[in-house]
């Protein structure tokens, strides 16, 4: 019950692409305090449009999705959307994930099964300013930020100073010698992502093709990993 001093409910939209799941945390979110939930989608693109009518304060967002993944409609939101925070809720705990989601402007990560306190918790970080991340990911999440400054300090030595982090991990992958496939099923963004990606770092390594950006790669010692 809320009387004249309460403060107003934090606005949420739930966005999974499996609909028992997305009931679920509607349920869920909807029955905590101080939480009201605007909006729903099954996809990252449905997503867009939802978090473009309703303005929320936060969006509980899921990864591995159609049309648009998570982390591609998370740097979308919080690029276009300033006062909207993103929560991730997934069942994917990998490194390159976690820090994709970071990267992507993300103020907290969840694992699925995580008790309704904690995304009860996350949710109110995210709407005020701060990151909330599971017990079995802060370990990680403080390693990257106490080697935040050394990304600076390597590139003066890096032969590819104007590549992105994105484009980094995906040059480092195809130096491996994954296929592009392979690459978007590891990063969970969709094929497009990754060729738009690769045509970057063509132009970046001013490499006519695959195998010339593969060589100039492995010269600066990726892939080796």
């Amino acid at each position: 019950m809320s009387g004249p001093s309460a403060s107003p409910a934090i606005r949420v939209v739930v966005v999974d692409d499996h609909q028992i799941v997305r009931d679920g945390l509607v349920a869920l979110l909807d029955a905590l305090d101080g939480i009201e939930v605007v909006g729903s989608a099954a996809d990252g693109r449905e997503a867009l449009h939802v978090v473009g009518e309703t303005t929320p304060d936060v969006v509980v967002m899921d990864i591995q999705m159609p049309e648009l993944d998570g982390i591609e409609a998370t740097r979308f939101i919080t690029g276009r959307h300033a006062g909207t925070r993103v929560v991730m809720l997934t069942m994917n705990e990998d490194d390159e994930t976690v820090l994709a989601a970071m990267r992507a402007g993300a103020s907290g990560y969840l694992l699925k099964g995580s008790g309704a306190e904690e995304v009860h918790n996350a949710v109110r970080a995210a709407a005020t300013g701060g990151m909330v991340f599971g017990a079995s990911l802060a370990g990680r999440v403080a390693s990257y930020f106490a080697g935040a400054a050394a990304p600076a300090a390597r590139a003066a030595d890096d032969p590819f100073p104007d590549l992105t982090d994105r484009e980094r991990t995906v040059l480092e992958m195809l130096a491996a010698g994954r296929s592009n496939d392979a690459i978007a099923a590891e990063l969970y963004v969709s094929g497009k992502t990754v060729r738009n990606t690769v045509s970057a770092i063509y132009a970046k390594l001013h490499a006519a093709g695959r195998a010339e950006a593969i060589v100039k790669a492995r010269e600066a010692g990726y892939g080796r990993g």
